[in-house]
């Protein structure tokens, strides 16, 4: 464990780590950085100054374990790394219990229903695909049947037409919506807001290759109106923190959101690379955190940048510490 950073800031507490160890590590940079997994072997939390077990989400103790850490290590700002508790979260800063960066409770549990994601974004005037449930007729074929409440590109399935639709309506053994396929270039707006619901950042990439859901390579862009529609979206649903909005521009029907995550997204090295010295999103987080005041600079980021990820590992001893050794000399994790 690495020591603890300066104490002139507040802490952050990160919930559900899991393996995300390179958002953990880049909060470790600015602040001392508590990670709260309830596995023993998740490896981010290995990134993190402190690192401590917690109930798990559904258990009722979880919300007072995380404010017995928000209270020990004086936590100005809780961010979830996950969907999970999301919506535990947002309930928890809504009573005061937490200072968790989530949106509003209502629109933490819309957002992680897709269907319910849809027809919000429709209230609001923004574009989103043509999208039934499973006993509605589609308006055109091919679509997607997809769970409500997927994650990891879990049970996605195209179908060419009608019969096929239902076949896999009946396959998916979970909620299920049916959405046009969109006919397009796939793209992700990496967005950042305060916690009065300005966005601060808004930042483009494109997705070359998607594993499990999640995007291992892709290219920050400067495409203005992706900018925009992140703008948009985090600032009509009144996004506290970071967002993710995934979008296709179909050849017909132009933009479509897909997916709202009100989290940090699986291409969190993107956002990274992108930003100007001093504007990262840990470090505006953080900064947040302090009672800051940051101003918008919506659009302003280093265009051209192209991430590729891959994967890397810790030893633990018998007491699950890390040893610190690598399986080659200068090998690219630090264990703290």
């Amino acid at each position: 464990m690495s020591p603890l950073a300066p104490a002139s800031r507040p802490a952050v507490l990160l919930t559900g780590v899991g393996k995300r160890y390179d958002i953990v590590s880049a909060f470790a940079q600015h602040t001392v950085t508590v990670a709260a997994d309830p596995n023993p072997l998740a490896p981010a939390q290995y990134a993190a100054h402190v690192r401590r077990a917690v109930p798990p989400i559904d258990d009722r103790e979880y919300v007072p374990a995380l404010a017995t850490l928000c209270a020990e290590f004086a936590v100005g700002a809780v961010v979830p790394l996950t969907d999970l508790d999301l919506d535990v979260l947002a309930v928890a800063r809504a009573e005061g219990r937490l200072p968790a960066f989530v949106p509003d409770p209502e629109i933490a549990r819309a957002t992680y229903d897709k269907y319910e994601t849809h027809l919000l974004l429709e209230r609001l005037g923004l574009p989103s695909p043509p999208t039934v449930l499973p006993d509605e007729r589609a308006p055109s074929y091919p679509v997607m049947v997809k769970p409500r409440r997927g994650s990891a590109a879990r049970s996605i399935h195209p179908a060419a037409d009608a019969e096929e639709a239902a076949f896999f309506c009946r396959y998916v053994r979970e909620p299920v919506m049916v959405q046009r396929l969109m006919d397009g270039p796939e793209f992700s707006i990496d967005c950042l807001s305060d916690l009065e619901g300005r966005c601060l950042n808004a930042i483009a990439r494109t997705m070359i290759e998607s594993r499990g859901g999640e995007s291992i390579k892709g290219t920050v862009i400067a495409d203005r109106e992706l900018i925009e529609l992140g703008q948009r979206v985090v600032e009509a649903l009144g996004v506290r923190g970071a967002c993710t909005v995934q979008a296709f521009r179909d050849k017909q029907i132009g933009l479509g959101i897909t997916d709202v995550n009100t989290r940090f997204g699986g291409a969190f090295p993107a956002p990274m690379y992108a930003a100007r010295a001093g504007r990262t999103y840990p470090e505006l987080i953080v900064a947040l955190a302090a009672g800051e005041t940051i101003a918008p600079h919506v659009g302003d980021y280093q265009a051209g940048v192209t991430f590729t990820r891959y994967f890397w590992q810790l030893e633990l001893d018998e007491q699950l510490r890390p040893t610190g050794r690598e399986i080659v000399e200068g090998g690219p994790s630090r264990p703290r």
